[in-house]
């Protein structure tokens, strides 16, 4: 299907920002909540902690971590606790935080139904092709001269650049996975609802069978240039840079930040939060459990330089000869 509509760009990174800034009592009032220090102040964006800019409202319900979002860029916090309000901040004391957060999200960012396989809202650039079974959800910008297959799923608010190819049953934007227990109530985990988007810049190419999560309240990045094989999974909120390379089954948590030219090759794992340096190289089957630095080649799980993990290998593998020799040794 060929659309020749006006070409879009896509917008740096952001946050999920109201279409309207709201006061801080309209928000206390709709989440029932306490309002502790300034009371003028005005919300223009939900966001989570590690994701805020000054006017954001988020929330904690965790004392560990007051201090941090107290501290943070969030103008308006919802907390479980009266505490000391920081000068020129809102405090909105609930019992429930992470509900009264999740309300607003549902409230800011409500669930559009699909009318047509190709939402009427979507934007597709000139020479850009949709191949049968597409489906093209509310908000979503497509560039031009990019190249979609079959039966590709893109959730609403996906942004997608010039030049891009997607492969067959790939799904863009799905929520993230992201749930609070609860130990005390029969339906244990609690969804965190997800407000954030897809972003897929210019002349990246994505494989088959990939999945591709928004972020919680930000976007999933994937750079510009950046090529990604069949079945694989990356979680929300990941910021993956220009001209990287991922093989076959690769896994990335929710976070994670991979810089520029990195390469994982086939099922490497990528925990959460943590960043992979520029130019570094994951040989197939790794664990990547912490931040690691650019511009080195790793192996092994969790990850060490490659050449020093394959000489661990080796002596592992000589081990059975060893003891042989030693008993040797020791017989009487």
């Amino acid at each position: 299907m060929m659309m020749n509509l006006r070409v879009v760009h896509l917008h740096k990174i952001a946050l999920m920002k109201l279409s309207e800034e709201v006061s801080v009592k309209w928000v206390a009032d709709f989440i029932n909540a306490k309002l502790i220090g300034n009371e003028d102040q005005s919300v223009n964006g939900i966001n989570e902690i590690h994701k805020v800019t000054p006017g954001d409202i988020s929330f904690v319900d965790n004392e560990k971590y007051f201090n941090t979002c107290l501290t943070s860029a969030a103008t308006t916090i919802i907390i479980n606790k009266e505490t000391s309000c920081p000068e020129g901040k809102t405090l909105l004391v609930h019992h429930d935080p992470f509900s009264a957060y999740v309300k607003l999200v549902k409230h800011f960012r409500p669930f559009e139904p699909a009318n047509n396989m190709i939402s009427d809202t979507a934007t597709i650039g000139v020479g850009t092709h949709l191949q049968p079974g597409v489906f093209v959800g509310n908000h979503v910008r497509i560039g031009k001269n990019c190249l979609i297959h079959p039966n590709v799923v893109i959730y609403d608010h996906t942004e997608i650049g010039d030049n891009v190819i997607i492969h067959a049953g790939t799904i863009l934007g799905a929520d993230a996975f992201y749930y609070k227990r609860r130990k005390e109530q029969q339906v244990q985990y609690d969804k965190m609802e997800s407000c954030g988007r897809v972003i897929i810049h210019d002349d990246a190419e994505i494989g088959a069978g990939c999945t591709i999560d928004k972020g919680v309240s930000g976007d999933t990045i994937i750079g510009q240039g950046t090529k990604i094989d069949n079945h694989v999974h990356v979680g929300h909120g990941v910021v993956i840079g220009k001209n990287c390379l991922f093989a076959a089954q690769v896994g990335i948590g929710g976070k994670a930040i991979i810089e520029d030219e990195v390469i994982l090759w086939g099922q490497v794992g990528v925990s959460k939060d943590l960043t992979i340096g520029k130019g570094a190289i994951i040989y197939a089957q790794s664990g990547v459990g912490q931040t690691i630095e650019g511009g080195k080649i790793y192996f092994g799980s969790p990850v060490e330089d490659a050449r020093t993990k394959m000489r661990e290998l080796n002596w592992v593998k000589r081990i059975p000869e060893m003891w042989d020799k030693l008993k040797d040794i020791t017989k009487p």
